[in-house]
């Protein structure tokens, strides 16, 4: 299995995974052209896309999606709720319908050759929004959030998975003492917002477990925290919790700038 970000952020959410004869796209907040030249420099075309999942319904991870629909007609997997959802946005409600695949609950969803997909409610202030554990052969890709807060649920797939993408979103110092208006620090801060990096830490240590090879950070604010900030705190959680040097690869994801194609 194998990982790429194309961004993460406000500013757009989109990634890829591919497996031996698939892939899947999380997410469509950046351009379906900007994703065509991601593809190209990494030697690939939309023919390995095979499916696209969808967390929620706010502009920053379904902005292109309806173009996606149009152009390619790919199977768009989510939740009932959430495909209701996106029936009336204006990003989707002309495209969505023919491309709709809904998946069942608690149960694992065959969405390609390669992956199965089941999904988990986490908190957010979207109409839902949902995080994923899909399943490559032997390997589990955890990936959650946009969340105000963790859940026993995404611990519990955090804590089984090889590879977790957990929001860091941002830095509470600067959040409080930045320019924001109150309204809105304290939708970001009260639950149904975003992880801060010490939340984000404290999850980490619940839910670092043997097997876990890979922790990616994502969703980081480009207002109230850096890269440098989340990265030091999630490793500081990592030696806390008593991780040997070099076991586990952690990654600052960043806004609006690709990863290297991971190999997970």
């Amino acid at each position: 299995m194998q990982f790429v970000s194309f961004s993460s952020g406000s500013c757009g959410n989109c990634y890829l995974l591919l497996g031996p004869h698939s892939g899947i796209l999380i997410d469509a907040g950046v351009s379906i052209r900007r994703v065509k030249k991601e593809l190209e420099a990494l030697h690939l075309g939309y023919d390995r896309l095979s499916a696209i999942l969808v967390t929620h319904d706010h502009g920053d991870h379904i902005r292109s999606l309806g173009s996606f629909c149009k152009r390619l007609t790919l199977p768009v997997w989510t939740t009932p709720t959430l495909h209701d959802a996106l029936l009336r946005h204006p990003f989707t409600r002309e495209w969505i319908g023919p491309c709709r695949q809904d998946l069942s609950a608690h149960v694992w969803n065959p969405v390609t050759e390669d992956f199965d997909v089941q999904y988990f409610v986490v908190p957010h202030d979207a109409t839902q929004c949902v995080g994923y554990a899909i399943r490559c052969g032997e390997e589990l890709f955890v990936l959650m959030t946009d969340m105000g807060h963790t859940t026993p649920e995404a611990l519990h797939w955090a804590s089984i998975a090889s590879t977790v993408v957990v929001e860091s979103n941002y830095d509470e110092d600067m959040l409080l003492g930045g320019d924001y208006p109150q309204e809105l620090k304290n939708r970001i801060s009260h639950g149904i917002g975003h992880l801060s990096n010490r939340a984000c830490a404290q999850a980490i240590g619940q839910f670092l477990h043997p097997g876990l090879r890979n922790i990616f950070l994502c969703h980081l604010s480009g207002n109230n925290n850096t890269p440098e900030l989340a990265y030091a705190s999630a490793r500081a959680a990592l030696e806390e919790a008593g991780a040997a040097p070099g076991t586990i690869a952690l990654r600052v994801l960043h806004r609006g700038v690709a990863s290297p194609l991971l190999n997970l």
